[in-house]
């Protein structure tokens, strides 16, 4: 056995050392309050697909505890890939970005082909089989925040420029336009105004000109119209808005969502009438409440402040990703961060909004909270990115 020895220990002991320290450190610099505050949105989560789902007996198959077993699956896997996220590390995953990006515009493609399953209208979803099925616009969103950061920090972070220029915005919003326009054609306009979002949030970030902020504007107000015009849109989406515009137009209809959503809602008071005892909920008056309408539960059962830490617990989430975003000494970890907050920003107000009435029906899930699979998974990667961006900045930072 070698004598080496270094601080008056063994060589072999040394490195021995220095791994159990590094472990030690990167623990300790994880953003702990972050961490928790996504626990706790995915344990209540856990709790309101329980109470949604255990008397709905032609979903659970008659195991009241069937969508809370398969939650929490989901939540063990979403918080395994985090973890493998942060040891992967997204400066690491940066050279991976282009098979990253491939694999999840091959995924989106294959909605479009007969492996596609078709869900209350939208055709956004791959069906394994075995009740096993995958959103690959989840992931999409990843990989659009990836691929713009790649390419808008490319030569800002190796010092050839201070902003990006604009043959790199036109590079960045090509690689976004190629996974928007297929989600487009499913169509899921909930995950294309996603998408949308996550585009401006990375520019913005960026440093990119403000005519390119407002050119997407316009572009997007145009785009609008004549999707509008053209007739791209269902028809049970155009009934959804005209449904938002005026809620009386077809109560018994399309309205009937947002009217149930409301009378749950109000119902549960201050204090709520108590886990497992929502008579909107029991009742199951309220369609999709595992998923798209998990927040009614909440505010039946839980009341105003049961909601009120929904609510609270997820601007956590994002004033510690605002921190992340702030203290990184590099433009891709700005970019990465600011993506991932314009996205779970727009998307958590687009959710809790559209329980209230004061936004469209679009069809999106509640972060960490919702039932769903393909969206713990990846939110919880996101997590891993931001964790990931933390513990890689330089100590003074």
């Amino acid at each position: 056995m070698s004598t080496h020895s270094y601080n008056g220990r063994p060589w072999q002991e040394r490195s021995a050392w220095s791994r159990i320290t590094a472990r030690d450190s990167l623990v300790r610099r994880l953003d702990w309050i972050l961490l928790l505050a996504c626990l706790a949105l995915s344990v209540l989560g856990s709790l309101l697909v329980w109470s949604a789902t255990r008397n709905r007996t032609e979903l659970n198959e008659g195991d009241p505890q069937h969508f809370l077993w398969r939650h929490l699956i989901s939540l063990a896997i979403g918080i395994a890939l985090a973890v493998g996220t942060v040891w992967l590390g997204h400066r690491r995953l940066r050279g991976a970005v282009p098979v990253l990006y491939a694999l999840s515009v091959a995924l989106t493609l294959l909605v479009l082909t007969p492996l596609g399953a078709t869900i209350n209208g939208q055709r956004a979803w791959l069906d394994f089989g075995g009740g096993l099925s995958l959103q690959p616009a989840e992931f999409a969103k990843i990989t659009i925040i990836l691929g713009m950061a790649m390419l808008l920090a490319a030569r800002v972070d190796a010092g050839d420029r201070v902003h990006p220029d604009h043959r790199t915005v036109v590079q960045a919003l090509g690689l976004a336009a190629v996974p928007i326009a297929i989600v487009m054609l499913m169509p899921d306009m909930g995950s294309v105004m996603v998408l949308v979002v996550i585009v401006l949030g990375v520019l913005l970030a960026s440093g990119a000109s403000n005519r390119w902020i407002i050119g997407l504007l316009a572009a997007g107000g145009i785009g609008a119209v004549l999707v509008w015009q053209l007739g791209v849109l269902d028809d049970y989406q155009i009934k959804r808005f005209a449904a938002f515009a005026n809620p009386a137009l077809d109560p018994a209809g399309a309205g009937y969502n947002t009217n149930q959503a409301r009378i749950a809602i109000g119902s549960g008071g201050l204090y709520g009438k108590g886990l497992f005892e929502g008579t909107q909920t029991t009742g199951r008056f309220v369609p999709e409440q595992q998923t798209d309408f998990v927040f009614t539960v909440a505010g039946e059962e839980l009341g105003f402040l049961g909601a009120g830490l929904i609510i609270f617990l997820v601007g956590v989430v994002l004033w510690r990703a605002c921190r992340i975003a702030r203290e990184t000494t590099e433009l891709y970890g700005t970019i990465v961060a600011a993506g991932i907050i314009a996205w779970f920003a727009f998307q958590s107000f687009e959710n809790i909004g559209m329980t209230m009435g004061i936004m469209p029906v679009a069809g999106l899930p509640l972060p960490f909270v919702s039932y769903g699979g393909t969206s713990m998974f990846a939110v919880w990667i996101a997590i891993g990115l931001l964790q990931s961006i933390r513990v890689q900045r330089p100590v003074s930072a």
